[in-house]
């Protein structure tokens, strides 16, 4: 799986209690139990890396970044972007509103493990809390009385299933956000192989953009959360 236990520090008990139930359906009585199944049936382990996911976003998260990409744009034709670790679509969409606004060319493809979560970035529709830190005009110009988000703003978005660890869009790209994934949740030698791939698939002088407390290897940092490939 690579991932790193520290790295949980704020979710774990999120993920004892998927453990626990996901224990309880077996009948197992603890994780010892637990364990000596997953060497008996090593397929389970998909439900453990499973368990293991996180999702938590929402609508124009960190807006130092978004302050910051909406003033160093790429001054190119078309702007590519790749989201990964997508969730419900609310980064992506986030990007889309922004460079729709600012009336700029894109194309940006999405991708998550979670097919749930596509479904459910695909329907595009959102509770008032996920868009609460959305500008008022941002809101105001995108999203219906019902929440759901315009047509205009989801042409040129696409979503894929792809796990990073083992798949990633070819590229090149002027922008990579792969925040809260990777560099939290990931192993360390799983984020340097990820750090290289994602640095092969930057165009140069193009946005690695992360949580504002994570870091890559080989990439200069710009401003919180914000990396350039040099």
């Amino acid at each position: 799986m690579g991932l790193r236990w520290k790295g949980f520090r704020k979710v774990r008990g999120q993920v004892r209690k998927r453990l626990a139930r996901r224990l309880a359906a077996l009948g197992l009585p603890d994780l010892t139990a637990y364990r000596a199944w997953l060497e008996a049936h090593p397929e389970e382990w998909a439900e453990v890396d499973a368990a293991c996911r996180i999702s938590i976003t929402r609508f124009y998260r960190d807006r130092g970044v978004w302050q910051f990409l909406g003033s160093h744009l790429p001054g190119t034709a078309e702007i590519r972007a790749w989201c990964a670790g997508c969730a419900g679509g609310e980064e992506a969409y986030t990007l889309a509103i922004l460079l729709r606004l600012a009336r700029r060319s894109f194309s940006i493809v999405a991708t998550d493990v979670e097919e749930s979560q596509l479904e459910r970035a695909r329907r595009a529709c959102y509770s008032p809390g996920s868009r609460r830190e959305l500008p008022v005009e941002w809101n105001r110009a995108a999203f219906d009385p019902d929440g759901c988000l315009r047509p205009e703003f989801r042409t040129g978005v696409t979503f894929a299933r792809q796990d990073i660890r083992r798949e990633m869009p070819p590229g090149p790209f002027h922008l990579i956000f792969c925040r809260n994934l990777a560099f939290t949740y990931f192993a360390e030698p799983v984020q340097r192989r990820i750090a290289e791939e994602l640095r092969a698939r930057l165009a140069p002088g193009g946005w690695l953009v992360l949580g504002i407390h994570e870091s890559a290897p080989g990439f200069v940092p710009e401003a919180p959360g914000i990396f350039r490939r040099d």
